[in-house]
């Protein structure tokens, strides 16, 4: 009684640091939404920036983590096994996703590369148009991540923006910002590897301990509650 007391109490806490750290995302993709969406970088997935994808993310997790947090608490087996439920297909979303990326990678640099490249003209053209001094998400990348362009500040054309231009220097940053992304992924793709191995462990543990209480709640004749 006492394992499984301490099981119930672990189960806890656990969700409740998760439910926080989902608050944090869902807010954080509430505050990109208010000031920037990042929607001009990829036109044909205005839908998937970075902003709506905290913001579903957040909410996910928050929400997957409260049924947690709330069914080992009142120790309810409907609640439980719902978060056994959501939790299996969580993990098994992740999987798909990341065999897909293994699968299909150089078509996706592909096709990333090639939206860039709309979204890149789209911003030159918004600049002839009103005038070169205007900033959108493109400036705000360039400044965050000290790159300019795709590839190289040449694919501005004649009028490349200050963004470019490295602070009290008059040299434009050497690496475009798709290029130096791309290099950042992969010099660390051992650590997204264990990153994902970690969170496929820890959702099986989740999902170990979930059952495990749901089963003693079953035996103890506690019913639904």
């Amino acid at each position: 009684m006492s394992c499984l007391k301490c099981l119930k109490y672990t189960m806890c806490v656990v969700n409740f640091i998760f439910f926080i750290c989902g608050a944090t995302v869902f807010g954080l993709g509430i505050y990109l939404m208010t000031f920037s969406r990042f929607s001009s970088l990829l036109p044909s997935l205005q839908a998937m920036n970075i902003a709506n994808t905290l913001f579903i993310t957040g909410i996910i997790i928050t929400c997957v983590s409260f049924l947690g947090f709330l069914g080992a608490l009142k120790e309810n087996r409907c609640l439980l096994i719902s978060f056994f439920i959501l939790l299996f297909i969580l993990m098994l979303a992740e999987l798909v996703a990341a065999c897909l990326l293994l699968m299909f990678e150089s078509q996706i640099d592909s096709f990333i590369h090639d939206d860039l490249k709309k979204g890149l003209q789209n911003s030159i053209s918004n600049r002839q148009n009103y005038n070169y001094t205007i900033e959108d998400d493109w400036d705000k990348v360039q400044m965050t991540f000290h790159c300019c362009g795709i590839t190289n500040h040449t694919q501005w054309g004649t009028h490349v923006p200050e963004s470019c231009i490295k602070p009290n220097e008059m040299h434009y940053w050497p690496h475009g910002c798709f290029t130096k992304l791309k290099d950042t992924f992969e010099k660390n793709l051992l650590n997204t590897g264990i990153a994902v191995i970690v969170i496929c462990i820890i959702e099986v543990l989740g999902m170990c301990f979930t059952m495990t209480l749901f089963c003693h709640i079953r035996q103890t004749g506690l019913g639904y509650k």
